[in-house]
């Protein structure tokens, strides 16, 4: 049965799984949350940066260059790089 299931299944082996949120932070008022994602057998960083304002949620994805070994050292890489996002963008992060 599994054979069949894998053999109709719509995602590919190659194809990278949805972001997973590993750890969050609040900085200045955002919610920095760290989705490092495995690539060539590391980890890429990556986040999400969230803001609401007027009862609106507002995000803004970014990914580095950056790679590591364990999923743990990419998220906490993600999370300083969204601290330094906010700190040098804040706000007009969304315009």
């Amino acid at each position: 049965m599994s054979f069949l299931k894998s053999l109709f299944s719509r995602r590919s082996s190659s194809e990278p799984a949805a972001p997973k949120t590993l750890k969050t932070l609040e900085h200045k008022g955002f919610l920095i949350r760290a989705e490092p994602f495995q690539s060539e057998g590391q980890y890429q960083t990556a986040g999400v940066i969230q803001k609401e304002s007027d009862g609106v949620l507002r995000e803004q994805n970014f990914i580095r260059a950056d790679r590591f070994t364990s999923a743990d050292e990419a998220a906490e890489f993600a999370l300083a790089k969204g601290r330094q996002i906010i700190d040098e963008q804040g706000e007009g992060l969304f315009r």
